[in-house]
């Protein structure tokens, strides 16, 4: 998976889980007095490493979304977070120097004192990509199969009109769009994965990757590996689909019985 590829629900989710951890270190920051800060009025603390925690939290949700278009999160975490922690440190210690500056002695310091600031910052960043990187991992959605004499699920309504009356195999996120695969071919709607999912509800399936969900009865084979797996799916015209499962999902569907 990579962050690129997160549906709009999942990256808001993300944006916020950011913003809460930014927070709770900007007040832990101020409480403690760190690098150096404890002399200053506790109001003066709060002023400082809050704002500055929210700021570095946004310049590290952009940056996330640059990084994550290049490495995937799920097979090397600790890859992006030191990804992460390089393109966020350089632009934010600019930011820590200035706010400082103007906080504490009314002025700008001299651009000499940049280095003095650069490794408390990386330190800082290090510490906060990795809570954002390994606290997204998330546990799989399943959806269940409807009760005998219940509706379908709504989201079969959502099926162009070639397809409809058509078994359904997996619903793949494709930037703004779902792939919709059936065993008579596959096909696009727009729609968010995140708005899928509950609308699958009725259908027997797993969310198997941040932008795949499967149906258990399509699952014809599983090869494993590092951690993760590859589910080879049976349906007619997709009958050589491959679905993904992410490391973040693997586990809790082999518990599951997935395999």
């Amino acid at each position: 998976m990579r962050l690129a590829d997160l549906s709009p629900g999942s990256r808001k989710r993300d944006f916020l889980r950011g913003l809460v951890v930014a927070v709770g270190a900007g007040v832990f920051l101020a409480l403690s007095g760190a690098f150096g800060s404890a002399g200053a009025p506790l109001t003066h603390r709060l002023a400082y490493w809050i704002p500055l925690m929210v700021v570095g939290g946004l310049w590290g949700h952009a940056c996330g979304a640059l990084v994550g278009r290049f490495i995937d999160v799920d097979a090397r975490p600790w890859l992006a977070t030191a990804a992460l922690t390089l393109v966020i440190t350089g632009p934010l210690t600019v930011a820590v120097w200035a706010l400082t500056g103007l906080l504490f002695e009314g002025r700008l310091r001299h651009a000499d004192a940049l280095i003095h600031f650069f490794a408390p910052v990386a330190l800082i960043t290090a510490v906060l990509s990795a809570l954002n990187v390994f606290l997204g991992r998330e546990t799989p959605v399943e959806t269940h199969a409807s009760a005998p004499g219940a509706a379908p699920a709504r989201f079969l309504e959502r099926l162009p009109p070639k397809l409809r009356g058509a078994r359904l195999i997996a619903v793949q996120a494709e930037d703004h769009y779902l792939r919709l695969h059936t065993d008579r071919g596959s096909d696009l709607i727009l729609m968010r994965l995140s708005d899928a999912l509950g609308e699958l509800e009725g259908l027997e399936g797993a969310q198997t990757h941040r932008s795949w969900w499967v149906a258990r009865d399509a699952v014809a084979s599983v090869a494993r590996g590092d951690g993760r797996a590859a589910l080879t799916l049976d349906g007619g015209g997709d009958s050589d689909l491959i679905a993904p499962v992410s490391r973040r999902y693997a586990r809790a569907l082999r518990e599951a019985g997935w395999w």
